[in-house]
């Protein structure tokens, strides 16, 4: 007797969970009846059993609700190629997912993650209970020394990088950033350390990289200036600056703040993930079905440990959502699980380059140190070097892509103008996802 009824993913859906392309493509020799035993699903479980080389076979288990995945493979992947195929194998619905009781590894697992979220809702109660404000404000005062030391140490590295001439700056080792990023670090100053140490690469890898590290060296100073005046910012403008110094606000008072969550409708238009070797990070773009808004969510994870997965690209979901501080396109987190209502047929919004760059610089005159803007591009032809971006004299102009080209978005539009969603970042564009016969599909 097969589990109780589901509401099934569809085998797209099961890709995009995937970390890499060699896992989808070992996911599909899997994905067949021949190693599996003991498969099965309820209506939050699927299960199965996979022979590989060893004498016992892996235990593998998916949670719906999550989603999060178990296999007792030796694979760091999340998920690993067994819990895809085992998915591959639920979409598909062919009689190979079937038992009439989940198996005794799978509902262990589940009660552990039960027990788990429990304990877990107990801290985050305790963590938000009252604390004493004279420990609170010492803490507080001792960061802000320690940022203040580190920012006029910032200032003096960056005054004698400009006197003896960013030309030189190219022939720096990399230890020169790494040793100014390590002192934010140690300054509890870790956004900007991020953006040093990256530009220990970027002034090699980027053919621009002139104009690039200027660019940089500016937001840097003004941040560095602001700083020293932040008792007569505003308190967006100070939430705006905390988010270039890497000083995030502790997400129990954003959950607290009952009047910056939103509840309705999110179109899920694209994510993207990066990892700097010493930090996992994933930001997702949400937009409000009401208002047009857009928000992002973050995720991260350090020290080997797996993102969380994704919202699905082209989903919709219910639920409330808090915003932190700030201005332009805000950073925002779930507050309690959201629910699934529906797929998207279309982008929305969207129009020409102009109408990009016209959002991004809505996005400057706000927020100063604003890097890049989400944007739906209409009828963009992407080519091999970029997207040929339609302008409204009728011409286009040809954006280069910001990571590379975007294979997968050439292979799904065939050279033919499609519809995009992406980041437009230092006049590159970064394709987050594109409408292909009447959905969105993450790229």
């Amino acid at each position: 007797m097969r589990g109780a009824a589901l509401t099934r993913w569809t085998e797209r859906q099961v890709l995009e969970a995937a970390p890499d392309q060699s896992s989808v493509a070992a996911a599909r020799r899997l994905a067949r009846p021949g190693p599996w035993s003991e498969t099965g699903s309820t209506d939050t479980l699927v299960w199965g059993r996979c022979q590989g080389s060893g004498k016992n076979p892996y235990q593998v288990s998916v949670d719906l609700t999550g989603p999060a995945y178990r296999c007792s493979c030796p694979s760091r992947k999340f998920p690993c190629k067994h819990a895809l195929a085992l998915l591959l194998l639920w979409v598909h619905g062919d009689g190979a997912v079937e038992a009439d009781a989940a198996a005794d590894f799978a509902r262990e697992w589940a009660e552990q993650r039960a027990t788990s979220a429990a304990d877990r809702a107990t801290r985050e109660a305790r963590a938000s209970a009252p604390a004493d404000p004279e420990a609170q404000e010492r803490r507080r005062q001792a960061r802000l020394s320690l940022m203040d030391a580190g920012m006029e140490d910032f200032r003096t590295w960056l005054e004698d990088l400009v006197r003896g001439g960013t030309a030189s700056a190219r022939h720096r080792g990399y230890t020169y950033w790494d040793t100014a990023a390590a002192r934010l670090v140690d300054a509890q100053l870790p956004g900007l350390a991020t953006e040093v140490r990256l530009m220990g690469s970027e002034v090699h890898a980027r053919p621009d990289w002139a104009e690039h590290l200027l660019a940089r060296l500016g937001r840097w100073w003004t941040a560095a200036q602001a700083w020293g005046r932040r008792r007569e910012l505003d308190p967006t403008t100070l939430a705006d600056l905390r988010v270039v110094l890497g000083w995030p606000v502790p997400t129990e008072e954003v959950r607290a703040d009952r009047g910056s969550v939103i509840s309705g409708r999110w179109s899920v238009l694209g994510a993207h993930r990066t990892d700097d070797g010493r930090l996992l990070s994933q930001r997702t773009w949400l937009a409000s079905e009401d208002d047009g808004r857009l928000v992002q969510v973050l995720d991260f994870a350090a020290g080997g440990q797996p993102l969380p997965v994704a919202r699905l690209t082209g989903s919709v979901l219910q639920g409330d959502l808090a915003l932190y501080p700030g201005s332009g396109a805000r950073r925002a987190l779930f507050d309690g699980e959201p629910v699934a209502a529906g797929q998207l047929a279309d982008l929305p919004g969207g129009g020409t380059l102009e109408d990009a760059l016209r959002t991004f610089a809505d996005l400057l005159a706000v927020n100063p140190w604003v890097l890049r803007a989400p944007v739906v591009l209409r009828s963009v032809g992407a080519t091999v070097d970029g997207a040929c971006v339609p302008t409204t004299d009728g011409g286009s102009v040809l954006l280069p892509w910001a990571d590379g080209t975007p294979w997968t978005l050439l292979a799904l539009t065939g050279g033919t103008d499609a519809d995009l969603f992406g980041e437009l970042e230092g006049g590159r564009l970064r394709p987050l996802s594109t409408a292909v016969e009447g959905e969105v599909v993450g790229l």
